[in-house]
């Protein structure tokens, strides 16, 4: 079974934002259309917001210049996130002690789908 959907995905990685907190964002947006998730993400007063934002406008210039379609059609089909690699510091502490520290990193892929493709 061959898909010809009109499907483009946009993949941020390396993003310094904890996996948990990325993830409580993409549940809100998922199965949205495109017009719905921008405005969830203008207005919602999360860090992670401004990367996903970037990501979604990236999946829908992607669809408008592969596809020719008008980000108005699009609706999110997939978004997840995936760990990335923690990045271990060390804070100085009393006594000559070393404190460690995970900065922790995540990879965003999101999907987007024109709404006259869907299939149910």
């Amino acid at each position: 079974m061959q898909n010809n959907t009109n499907e483009s995905k946009a993949i941020g990685k390396y993003l310094r934002l904890s996996t948990i907190k990325a993830s409580r964002i993409l549940n809100e947006i998922r199965g949205k259309n495109y017009s719905q998730a921008i405005l969830i993400l203008q207005y919602a007063p999360y860090r992670a917001c401004i990367s996903i934002k970037k990501i979604l406008e990236s999946a829908a210039a992607n669809a408008e210049t592969k596809y020719g379609i008008n980000k108005n059609k699009l609706k999110i089909k997939e978004a997840f996130v995936n760990k990335g690699p923690i990045m271990k510091r060390f804070q100085p502490r009393a006594q000559g002690r070393a404190y460690p520290i995970h900065k922790p990193t995540c990879h965003i892929t999101l999907s987007v789908i024109t709404i006259d493709s869907q299939t149910n």
